[in-house]
């Protein structure tokens, strides 16, 4: 059924991040900084795992550097930050000013809608129908939201709707282009988006403090390279 896998995921999102809000109640702080670190390593593997099935690596090194123009220049990662501030100013009454609100939904948002399975799933969905990966991260992100909102806190919930949108929008783009979207393009975008999974998980190791929302643009201009290289 078209769309149904985007349905089904940011349920699973959701469903997860209400556990984990449970649970972070039981959750003693050192259990819960070491599930981030194990889970870290875990989505280090599946971001390098995608980055090797890079087929021209010009195409990503050019939609990396267009991308992160593009993104810095529209301070996305700045706007969506100020966003998750507003929104727990606006739900939270006891916040001390150093709260993981905005963190959690960014981190959240990239490990959901970044990924290999998000391109690759979002576009089968589109052309025939088929919503198999989409269930598979369903999975995945059940888990994922589960130990971010018990370690990060409620944040991930606003995740849950840019999910709805990002997923959505591929579906019916890949629906709309049909075929123009070849396997080619759909590699490097998936190349490209699991480059920016290993930030993620760089992230959480606390190796470095990327600014990745800076980077999404990134992930849509294999689809123009490709055209020409």
């Amino acid at each position: 059924m078209f769309g149904l896998g985007t349905i089904v995921n940011t349920l699973a999102v959701i469903l997860g991040a209400t556990v984990g809000l449970l649970f972070k109640k039981v959750l003693p702080k050192k259990l819960g900084d070491a599930l981030v670190l194990g889970v870290g390593l875990c989505v280090l593997y599946i971001g390098v795992e995608g980055t090797l099935k890079c087929t021209n690596p010009l195409v990503m090194i050019i939609s990396m550097v267009l991308g992160t123009i593009v993104g810095t220049l529209l301070d996305l990662d700045g706007k969506i930050h100020r966003l998750g501030e507003k929104v727990e100013k606006k739900f939270s009454k006891n916040s001390d000013g150093k709260s993981t609100f905005g963190a959690a939904f960014v981190q959240s948002f990239l490990l959901f809608c970044v990924g290999a399975m998000t391109v690759t799933g979002s576009i089968q969905s589109g052309l025939n129908g088929d919503n198999t990966i989409l269930f598979s991260k369903s999975v995945l992100d059940f888990v994922s939201s589960i130990i971010y909102a018990s370690t990060m806190g409620a944040g991930v919930y606003l995740s849950a709707p840019a999910l709805f949108i990002y997923q959505g929008v591929i579906t019916l783009v890949s629906y709309a282009l049909g075929e123009v979207l070849t396997a080619y393009m759909i590699a490097e975008m998936t190349a490209v988006g699991s480059l920016l999974i290993v930030g993620i998980a760089l992230n959480m190791l606390g190796i470095t403090k990327l600014k990745l929302m800076d980077y999404i643009p990134a992930i849509f201009f294999p689809i123009l390279l490709c055209l020409f290289m």
